[in-house]
């Protein structure tokens, strides 16, 4: 029985248990249907076994030792890698522009960030890929327990993980890879290769380009440490099932012909939109388009796309803006994007 099994299964029950609500009481009535699902792991049908299983078929989509489904977003899962393979006053190796949950999580584990910087692209005002070079210096000169890597960046930048793993593993040091911009990578060859078979520790949000629930991400695990240990310091013990449920029907959909087909038509309504723009696109994961028109800086090209055309984009620096593509984006969006960019000028 899958999650979403249960879930179907629990809504025909009278509830005397947790949540209080026993899916009747819908306070915010548009989310009827959440709160109708949102069962307790009370059951006679445990969800925690099902939810096991469920991670186990995950586990085996994607190849890895252990996948781990994550309802706190990828912030979470970055934590339990590091309190997974980091003990206290050990130092971790992270880049000095990266998500603050990373020397958060270094932090909690009581050691001790050290910093790397990256190159910048001066033309796209973004950051370029991890110089391996650099980090296997730093290695050479100190003892690291863990490096952690941003890749892709927002802007869809992809650093070398193979390299860097082989790296981090001739030195003793574990590699966590922040792919949380990467969720569609293992199911696409058109995108960059993911390092979820390649890193000790993967971490991808599904909720930023795979369509899933916004905090709904993933911990891939390729060591012989059980992460779900660490993830219980830090979880709460009552998990949200309709989240749970939405991240195994999110990972199948992606595997299956329509999820392919859905992301084949995205690919050709980029590339056309690409093609007919009136300035200059940079896009090295294709659903990251980088936007660049001259004469005029990225803030200046956020504000016309927000306020002309009704367009908000992801991320902006003075160079350029950035629009996010994803599973859910329709081909409609991409022809008003498409036209927008064609008369921006």
């Amino acid at each position: 029985m899958s999650l979403v099994n249960i879930l179907r299964k629990k809504h025909s029950k009278t509830l005397f248990t947790t949540p209080s609500h026993g899916g009747k009481l819908f306070i915010f009535p548009k989310l009827r249907q959440l709160y109708r699902l949102d069962i307790s792991e009370i059951d006679c049908c445990n969800p925690r076994d099902e939810l096991e299983k469920s991670q186990t078929r995950a586990t085996q989509i994607y190849g890895t030792q252990q996948t781990l489904y994550l309802t706190n977003g990828s912030t979470s899962g970055v934590i339990a890698a590091v309190l997974s393979c980091v003990k206290p006053g050990e130092k971790v190796l992270i880049w000095k522009d990266s998500h603050p949950c990373h020397k958060n999580a270094v932090l909690l584990a009581g050691a001790i960030p050290e910093f790397y910087d990256t190159a910048m692209d001066e033309n796209w005002g973004i950051s370029l890929a991890v110089d391996c070079d650099l980090i296997e210096n730093k290695l050479k000169k100190d003892k690291f327990s863990a490096v952690i890597v941003t890749s892709p960046t927002y802007e869809g930048i992809v650093s070398d993980t193979k390299r860097l793993c082989d790296i981090c593993h001739k030195h003793d040091t574990y590699l966590i890879v922040d792919e949380a911009h990467g969720a569609l990578y293992p199911f696409f060859d058109e995108l960059p290769e993911s390092a979820v078979k390649i890193a000790d520790f993967t971490v991808q949000s599904l909720h930023k380009t795979a369509g899933g629930l916004n905090s709904t991400a993933l911990l891939h695990n390729n060591t012989r440490i059980d992460a779900r240990k660490a993830l219980s310091i830090i979880n709460t013990t009552s998990p949200s099932y309709p989240m749970l449920a939405s991240i195994e029907k999110n990972i199948n959909f992606l595997n299956s012909s329509s999820g392919r087909k859905i992301f084949k038509k995205l690919i050709n309504n980029i590339n056309e939109t690409v093609k007919k723009a009136n300035c200059e696109i940079f896009n090295p994961d294709i659903t990251k388009l980088n936007i660049r028109v001259e004469g005029k800086s990225g803030y200046e090209v956020s504000e016309i796309l927000y306020e002309k055309y009704n367009i908000e984009d992801e991320r902006t620096n003075e160079k350029s803006t950035m629009c996010l593509c994803g599973i859910g984006t329709t081909e409609l969006m991409i022809k008003h994007l498409s036209q927008a960019l064609r008369s921006i000028k």
